[in-house]
């Protein structure tokens, strides 16, 4: 059996909010296997909010180039520490990246980075990365980017908290004014502060949908209040449930939030707006990037390093 740390509870008790002694418990109960352990904690009811994306640590920042309102990129570029990714040559190479990503047509990583930069055609990408790591003095990595191009609307962007998420919406539309921008643009905001993971139900996969009931039947298993009710009964309960969580993961079924009535969903907001200039208006797809999403910070215990460093 796998030796459960004290880091490891302290990890597991950090994405999922349940007590130190029963993430314990499930860790044991997993051989140490942090996934599975989440998923006890969740069945038992004891998983307060599971972060599924992982510890958000890394530094770095997400920054997004246009091309008029029909096509747009987002890239987020990491750095070892907060310092550099405040650092204006840091900040002005990110913004060049996104540049480059906007008028790529790389459809990968590996092929982006063998591009020639469009700064300097006798570099690639890469070549230039490591120019810049050499100039800066710290690990640099262009970690991710995603072109946007819409073919019957256009597109709008957004960036929170000085690049620390980055989204771009595109929507179906035959007029595209201020008015229609700046709506997509509140919605935007809305999918950088509420973070959903489809655009509508439709979208949602039967195996999500399949995983989450098994989550739920546990959980209500474990109910009292449920004991000995018919199995139609439960399986309303579990459908009901379900049904709530697909309301907070999908951006259409979600409360707009600028609702003055505090009720109307995005869905009845996008109507609206779409009424009010004459025009048909639906969102195709969005693009959110967390800058450090799923990657874990370097854990550095200053006083071990400076005792390392005095031998």
């Amino acid at each position: 059996m796998a030796e459960v740390t004290a880091a490891m509870v302290k990890e597991l008790r950090e994405q999922t909010g349940a007590g130190m002694m029963d993430c314990k418990k499930a860790l044991n109960e997993t051989n140490g296997n942090m996934e599975e352990a989440v998923e006890v904690l969740r069945k038992n009811g004891q998983a307060k909010a599971v972060k599924k994306e992982g510890r958000i640590a890394a530094e770095g920042i997400c920054r997004i180039a246009t091309k008029g309102d029909t096509v747009a990129a987002v890239v987020e570029v990491n750095s070892e520490t907060d310092f550099v990714a405040k650092n204006e040559i840091f900040q002005q190479f990110v913004e060049a990246v996104a540049e480059q990503a906007v008028n790529s047509e790389a459809s990968d990583m590996d092929a982006f980075m063998d591009e020639k930069w469009a700064e300097d055609s006798s570099k690639t990408v890469k070549e230039v990365l490591v120019d810049k790591i050499a100039v800066i003095g710290e690990k640099l990595s262009i970690r991710r980017f995603e072109k946007v191009e819409a073919a019957e609307g256009c597109v709008v962007s957004y960036v929170h908290g000085g690049g620390r998420i980055g989204v771009i919406v595109e929507a179906k539309t035959a007029v595209v004014n201020d008015a229609v921008k700046e709506a997509l643009t509140n919605l935007a905001m809305q999918v950088a502060a509420l973070n959903p993971k489809y655009v509508a139900t439709s979208d949602v996969s039967e195996e999500f949908k399949a995983h989450e009931k098994e989550i739920i039947a546990a959980q209500i298993a474990q109910d009292p209040k449920m004991e000995g009710k018919p199995e139609k009964v439960i399986e309303g309960a579990v459908n009901g449930r379900l049904n709530k969580e697909l309301k907070e993961v999908c951006l259409l079924e979600q409360v707009y939030v600028k609702a003055e009535d505090g009720k109307q969903t995005v869905s009845q907001y996008l109507a609206q707006v779409a009424k009010e200039n004459n025009t048909e208006l639906s969102i195709r797809k969005f693009v959110r990037f967390e800058t450090g999403e799923g990657l874990e910070k370097k854990n550095e215990d200053f006083a071990a390093e400076v005792a390392a460093q005095l031998g």
